[in-house]
């Protein structure tokens, strides 16, 4: 699939319909998500015949990228009981096999007989809960056999990179490309139409996958 297709695709999704900013809701645009996936898939082999898991999948954007792009299997992780309504409906409109698994990330504890290859996620940034972005990365490493990709604010880069490397175990951290993500006004404190806040599109992998 080309990737201006796969941007196409994901932007007919449903988003967000009454977004909770308690847990940081905000969509995750076809532009960046699509070249997430695009990326993961065409340059590392990620994706395809992969297992790979969308932690915090809101509204499934990353997980039914991995899908479009022929991953063996596609799992979506979230909290959020409404927003993984909309995910089920996004899945069926593509017609996706995508399995959906509501639970707190923090509190995660996965099972030692499931393999998950890839992890993808777009994590709350920690603006509201401070750590939250460290905390979906911690279990990310945890349970990813080959790779995490996860987008994080620029202004974080050398945090996320030292956290990464010193307390979390990768062998490996890297900012594949800096992006704009466009934060749409989706709450009442929000006084502009629209921000473009920098991110960084990162590469983590485990300790494990070099083990191997």
């Amino acid at each position: 699939m080309k990737l201006k297709q796969l941007e196409s695709l994901l932007g007919s999704l449903r988003q967000f319909e009454k977004p909770k900013i308690e847990l940081e809701q905000y969509p995750t645009g076809s532009h960046i998500a699509s070249r997430l996936l695009y990326t993961a898939d065409t340059s590392f082999g990620d994706v395809r015949d992969r297992v790979v898991a969308d932690f915090g999948c809101g509204c499934g954007t990353l997980g039914l990228a991995a899908g479009l792009l022929g991953a063996q299997h596609v799992i979506g992780y979230e909290i959020d009981a409404e927003t993984v309504e909309i995910a089920f409906s996004n899945a069926d409109e593509l017609e996706i096999d995508m399995d959906f698994i509501l639970c707190n990330i923090k509190n995660f504890r996965f099972p030692d007989n499931h393999v998950i290859d890839t992890v993808v996620m777009n994590p709350p940034f920690g603006t509201r809960n401070k750590g939250a972005d460290i905390d979906f990365l911690r279990v990310a490493l945890k349970v990813a056999s080959n790779a995490v990709y996860s987008l994080h604010k620029t202004t974080t880069r050398d945090h996320i990179q030292r956290t990464a490397i010193r307390e979390l175990g990768a062998s490996s951290a890297e900012v594949l490309c800096e992006l704009r993500f466009d934060v749409p006004q989706l709450y009442k404190f929000h006084k502009k139409k629209e921000v473009d806040v920098a991110v960084d599109l990162w590469r983590f992998v485990p300790k494990s996958a070099c083990e191997r």
